[in-house]
């Protein structure tokens, strides 16, 4: 198989991504303007893309009961996004703490760390801004959260850094591109796609250069691990309490949500670019076939 991505030294690599956040880094205590008002009828994520949009129960809500819906499903999509990034900080740290610390690949691990607070701090807001609840995973998954720093490591680490980041990426690439999303929320993605592009070629690389030194015991484990948490975040992005918002019971419209074609496909829609690119590496087999399944990033 062609490689797709050609993997530069890792010195070069991290003094390139280091120049570009110097010149393009966003501060979402300037840069937004959290006191704008928000627009009554604009759906919060765009309808097609809501976890009952084509279910009988989408039916039966009318346009008001959508829009805050969506603007739910966004609160939870974003203080989910904020865990993920929480996650990622410890793993972080974790790498920085064994590496040297003259090194451009150290000083580009506590950039991204400082972006990704950053981030954390503008989800905050933004779930604040909204009105809604920080939602967040579900207590089983933060739970799971509170070891998970101590079990990843390696290429399975990244890649589920990876998974996170790029169904975020997708999902906030056609929020921020629709007219008709809420213009806080575009704004807020915006300033999101454009630092995580450095994130994705960092953990891009990192997956390539550790995946080329696994053996075949290693690499089935990296294999079970990576779908495992990928299955953990899918599962997560829509917490069932939102549901609550629109007077549906959380525990049958979470059953028609992921029963439901159109999410299933919006989910599978989420993973293309880093499903090939996991394939691509060797992260994707038989250890994890039922989770990649359960997840729909695979059919």
């Amino acid at each position: 198989m062609v490689r797709t991505l050609q993997v530069n030294d890792r010195e070069k690599t991290a003094a390139r991504l280091l120049k570009s956040s110097a010149k393009n880094s966003y501060d979402p205590d300037v840069d937004i303007d959290w006191n704008a008002p928000l627009l009554d009828d604009a759906p919060y994520v765009p309808f097609h893309r809501s976890s009952l949009y084509g279910t009988h129960l989408w039916d039966r809500l009318d346009h008001a009961q959508r829009v805050e819906l969506t603007k739910h499903e966004f609160a939870s999509i974003a203080s989910n996004g904020l865990w993920f990034e929480v996650l990622l900080m410890q793993m972080l740290l974790k790498e920085f703490y064994d590496s040297d610390p003259r090194s451009e690949h150290a000083h580009y691990a506590l950039t991204e760390i400082a972006d990704e607070c950053r981030h954390s701090t503008m989800f905050g807001k933004a779930v604040r801004r909204v009105g809604a609840p920080a939602y967040g995973p579900v207590p089983l998954l933060r739970q799971g959260g509170r070891v998970l720093p101590a079990i990843l490591k390696g290429p399975s680490a990244y890649a589920s850094i990876l998974v996170a980041e790029e169904i975020l990426d997708r999902f906030q690439r056609d929020q921020m591109n629709d007219e008709a999303v809420q213009p806080l929320v575009r704004m807020v993605n915006r300033i999101h796609v454009l630092e995580e592009a450095r994130h994705v070629t960092f953990a891009r690389e990192e997956v390539i250069r550790r995946m080329e030194k696994c053996n075949a015991a290693e690499r089935a484990w990296h294999q079970y691990w990576t779908a495992l948490v990928s299955y953990a975040i899918c599962f997560s992005l829509i917490n069932p309490r939102v549901y609550k918002s629109v007077g549906l019971r959380p525990r049958d419209a979470h059953a028609a949500a992921w029963a439901n074609p159109h999410f299933q496909n919006t989910l599978h829609w989420g993973g293309e670019k880093i499903m090939s690119f996991l394939d691509e590496e060797g992260l994707v087999g038989k250890p994890g076939m039922s989770f990649w399944r359960k997840s729909f990033l695979i059919r």
